[in-house]
């Protein structure tokens, strides 16, 4: 049976092209670029509440990082290293291969350091600690909307909490159905392209990670404004446009607003950036589209495709009230 310090070696110790000092002291050494401040950011996933027990490990270590790397995105910084801590419940070798090899082919993608972290027994949870860098003084946050801005997502939101109903056994996904919303669950695309064009143009950001309504209304009560967002500019796959209509209407809508972990960014600019936010969205390849707009009347309102208030939201993800 393999050691701690077998596994590490093993799996996870790599050479840190952009640090000082890696894995392999008691702490790592690293050095910020002139000019920038840190960004920091920690994410704990645990096996049941995060991820299902039989999830692809190699996936799992794919969407452990990315959900850092989605934090960044928010905050307009570049990333540059990450810890990793993990409690697992053996040393299963086939598993670990597969799980850093989803984590580090995302690393490589965004020239990312797997710098330290620590490995324990315990029942499957995972915890990743990212920093990176924002020119100072131009880190993105939640608390500047105003009064007039529109309300923009990121690429489409639901599928994956809609994957994760059909897992659950709420609803059945057709296999044309199934396989896109399974990869929004598994394997999201962190934004960080996005989130680093967006200084300059966007007020305030925030990465959906637990669910439309929550994570807006984070940016309204950071800003001290309000909002209203049609129900029908919301972009979704056809799978969820469908049930939107039919009866698992009240469904649809917990997966559009409320289901989490879509990973896209959702952000506000005012009218002037319009052109700007266009013709980044056609450099990218990426859909930014407008949902709503911010205004000075506290709360969130969302409409439905007649333009009349929704009686009920469906509650965001919460840990302790889920």
């Amino acid at each position: 049976m393999a050691s701690e310090f077998e596994l590490i070696d093993r799996f996870f110790r790599r050479a840190a092209h952009h640090a000082v000092l890696g894995v392999g002291d008691d702490a790592a050494l690293v050095a910020p670029t002139a000019g920038c401040e840190l960004a920091v950011s920690v994410d704990m996933m645990v096996a049941g509440t995060h991820f299902l027990a039989d999830v692809d490990p190699e996936a799992l270590g794919h969407k452990a990082l990315a959900v850092n790397l989605s934090d960044m995105a928010a905050m307009g910084a570049r990333p540059r290293w990450a810890l990793l801590a993990g409690a697992l419940p053996r040393a299963d070798l086939a598993w670990l291969e597969a799980f850093s090899r989803g984590f580090f082919a995302l690393a490589d993608m965004f020239e990312v350091d797997l710098v330290g972290g620590d490995t324990t027994k315990g029942p499957l949870n995972l915890c990743v600690t990212i920093l990176g860098e924002a020119p100072a003084g131009q880190a993105l946050r939640r608390s500047g909307a105003k009064v007039g801005d529109a309300i923009y997502v990121s690429g489409r939101l639901g599928d994956a909490a809609l994957a994760l109903a059909h897992h659950r056994g709420r609803t059945v996904l057709a296999d044309d159905e199934l396989h896109p919303c399974n990869h929004a669950l598994l394997r999201p695309s962190p934004r960080v392209a996005l989130g680093e064009r967006l200084r300059g143009l966007a007020t305030s950001v925030i990465d959906v990670s637990d669910g439309l309504v929550g994570d807006l209304g984070h940016i309204l009560e950071a800003s001290g404004v309000g909002a209203t967002v049609a129900l029908s500019r919301i972009p979704r796959s056809n799978a969820l446009d469908r049930r939107l209509t039919g009866a698992e209407r009240w469904l649809a809508l917990e997966c559009l607003l409320a289901g989490g972990d879509d990973y896209e960014l959702c952000f506000t600019a005012p009218a002037r950036a319009a052109a700007s936010l266009d013709a980044l969205s056609a450099e990218l390849g990426l859909a930014l589209t407008p949902i709503g707009n911010i205004e000075q009347r506290p709360g969130l309102v969302v409409t439905d495709e007649h333009g009349r208030a929704l009686d009920a939201l469906p509650a965001a993800f919460d840990h302790f009230r889920a």
